[in-house]
């Protein structure tokens, strides 16, 4: 006996369901739920997280307040201040327009907006880039795994924009969309990293025993800054001579109750560097994954780009960009017959 599924109480219900969300995401051009839906998890995760950064743009008042202990220290004042300022100026415009770049029905129906838009976008993370690099060296603690992280981040996103907007160049429309996705997924690997950061706080602050060298100077500037008294009762060795290694001390990671501020400061401090390499590693594999999850998406722009590169006159038509099959030894790429036929007819 054969049942008819629009008996079953359960498939209508999940056709309905399906039903009201293709009513949503349609709308923004998406023909596959699962598309949509991780659109809306993460363009939703940029979005929130670009806008309750947006106060810091007033760099010298909430920016200020939002900072880890001893951070304004070196991010107040000379070359570090415009870095940042350079990079929360331009970084925060660029995660809000961004996502509008991965919105389908953008690209279908106004095209001239989507290149502009992706021109700014670019413009606006390179120059980040540089501003990122000019408070590496002091930014949370600078500590040297830090510097590198930053220094990986700054350069996978700045060689993925240009692989995006090369391929774009030569009409290779499904390795821009991989060359973008890159781009972003590694650029909002920032989120993950705060993440990361505040579960690792926590525990570097209860396993103990995390240390981390800090000078007198910054130390005083906390204790000022924040008005707490105490500070020659706590770090007597600042106050007697040949009590400090150069006029650095050693502070304790801890955070909580009975944590004074350097020690907050040094509990998220600590672990920022090892939540920036995870955080990347995670957003990089990621990436990948999705990727690979999507040849169907990624043949179907590339038989675009085989006949807008042939009607361009390119040579090597569906592998005029950055392919393998020209630039390593991957088999060489044929397009349909039904689609020679087409462009032929």
């Amino acid at each position: 006996m054969i049942m008819n599924n629009n008996s079953n109480p359960t498939a209508k219900s999940r056709n309905g369901f399906v039903r009201t969300m293709r009513k949503l995401y349609n709308p923004l051009g998406f023909q596959k739920g699962y598309n949509a839906i991780l659109w809306f998890i993460f363009a939703g995760a940029l979005f929130g997280f670009t806008l309750a950064r947006l106060q810091y743009l007033s760099i010298d008042g909430n920016f200020r307040k939002g900072t880890a202990p001893g951070e304004w220290y070196w991010m107040g004042r000379g070359y570090r201040k415009i870095g940042i300022t350079l990079h929360l100026a331009t970084i925060l415009p660029a995660g809000l327009l961004v996502i509008l770049q991965f919105v389908p029905i953008v690209r279908y129906k106004a095209l001239l907006f989507h290149r502009m838009n992706g021109y700014v976008v670019i413009l606006l993370l390179l120059v980040s880039n540089a501003g990122a690099i000019m408070v590496a060296r002091r930014s949370y603690g600078g500590g040297f795994e830090l510097q590198t992280g930053i220094g990986l981040l700054v350069i996978v996103t700045t060689g993925a924009a240009v692989m995006a907007y090369i391929n774009i160049k030569r009409l290779q429309i499904e390795e821009h969309r991989a060359w973008m996705l890159r781009t972003w997924f590694y650029a909002g690997s920032i989120i993950t990293l705060r993440i990361i950061m505040i579960i690792s706080t926590v525990i570097v602050s209860q396993i103990g025993g995390f240390y981390r060298a800090m000078s007198c100077d910054e130390i005083a500037w906390i204790y000022a800054d924040k008005n707490r008294p105490g500070l020659r009762d706590e770090y007597p060795q600042c106050f007697v001579a040949n009590g400090t290694t150069n006029g650095y001390v050693a502070v304790e990671a801890k955070f909580g109750a009975g944590a004074n501020p350097a020690q907050i400061g040094t509990s998220l401090h600590t672990p920022f560097g090892a939540a920036a390499w995870l955080a990347l590693f995670l957003h990089a594999v990621g990436v990948e994954i999705y990727l690979r999850l999507t040849p169907r998406e990624s043949e179907r722009l590339r038989k675009i780009s085989y006949q807008k590169q042939l009607e361009a006159g390119f040579k090597h038509p569906g592998s005029a960009g950055i392919k393998s099959d020209r630039l390593g030894d991957a088999d060489a790429w044929e397009p349909p017959q039904e689609g020679k036929e087409r462009i032929v007819n």
